[in-house]
């Protein structure tokens, strides 16, 4: 499986539904989510989520409408040390 980040703004106006429409996936997805405008002076109304699944289709499903829709999906990976150090020709 693939790791995928989905990120998706809001306005203001439109938080009460993001977290509605999170919040319907269920509690162990709504507890996945995280949410800029739940810190600070609450101005960042982005929402961003890690998940695993076979592909980005997959991914959106697992986010669920109207969610899945409005934001972006990519693809995500790590590098491990020796990863990093063999760019530098060491």
């Amino acid at each position: 499986m693939a790791r995928y980040l989905f990120q998706a703004t809001h306005t203001p106006e439109e938080c009460l539904a993001t977290l509605d429409a999170a919040l319907a996936q269920g509690r162990d997805m709504l507890a996945q989510f995280d949410f800029g405008c739940a810190a600070g002076e609450h101005t960042n109304h982005t929402c961003h989520v890690t998940l695993e699944a076979r592909s980005e289709a997959a991914a959106r499903q697992m986010i669920g409408d109207p969610l899945a829709s409005t934001g972006q999906v990519v693809e995500v990976g790590k590098f491990i040390e020796q990863q990093i150090r063999s760019f530098h020709g060491a």
